[in-house]
């Protein structure tokens, strides 16, 4: 039980931060009559892919395999298979984003290869959280403070400290294919803007204040 007013108060802090990684997924498909072939040909379209990504290093920070699909195809009516499709998707994490562009065409170049992405993010260890957060406790701190001088009070103790949540949207940016300038016919380039990302704290708290003297009769 505190005995002595009470003040409520949110605080909350915004940062906008360059992204530290970027992700991005590459699916790879095939589709024969046979389904063994399906599988050979699936299996050495996901191999040229993951030799093409490794030729990074260390740009490169994870290499996943997600989702991997074999199915018959049938004919309209009945059971029939007429064809077997495959695909399997590799989600890229890359810390460089020098060569990102690059090596997404390069991958898009690849038989049979779709590319989706990039997606923006920060790491879940990011500073970035840190400071957020910080500087959420700081602004109640602030808040607390204005609204007991403004009662002719002063903040004596911290009661209770909540953390409201933070957010952050992984992005997806915009991709711009052009020619190179050097000529006509040159090798396509990819402009990749990396996108700021907006990181948001709240908090919210209690402290014990002094009797208001402003109240005082």
């Amino acid at each position: 039980m505190v005995d002595g007013p009470v003040l409520a108060v949110r605080g909350e802090a915004t940062r906008e931060v360059p992204p530290e990684v970027a992700r991005f997924a590459v699916t790879v498909a095939a589709r024969d009559r046979d389904r063994q072939a399906t599988l050979t040909r699936l299996g050495e379209r996901a191999a040229a892919v993951r030799a093409l990504i490794d030729g990074y290093g260390d740009a490169i920070e994870r290499r996943e395999t997600g989702t991997l699909q074999v199915r018959p195809e049938l004919k309209r009516s009945g059971e029939r298979v007429v064809a077997y499709q495959g695909s399997v998707t590799t989600t890229v994490t890359v810390t460089d984003f020098t060569v990102l562009g690059e090596l997404m065409l390069r991958l898009a170049d690849q038989e049979q290869t779709s590319v989706a992405g990039p997606w923006w993010e920060l790491r879940p260890t990011s500073p970035a959280y840190r400071d957020a957060r910080r500087a959420a406790i700081d602004e109640a701190l602030a808040r607390a403070r204005e609204y007991a001088g403004a009662l002719g009070a002063r903040v004596t103790a911290l009661l209770e400290l909540a953390d409201t949540g933070m957010t952050n949207q992984p992005m997806m940016t915009r991709a711009a294919f052009h020619l190179d300038a050097m000529g006509k016919g040159g090798a396509p380039e990819l402009d990749l803007d990396p996108q700021v990302q907006t990181v948001q704290a709240s908090v919210e708290a209690r402290f014990s204040i002094s009797e208001p003297t402003v109240l005082a009769d």
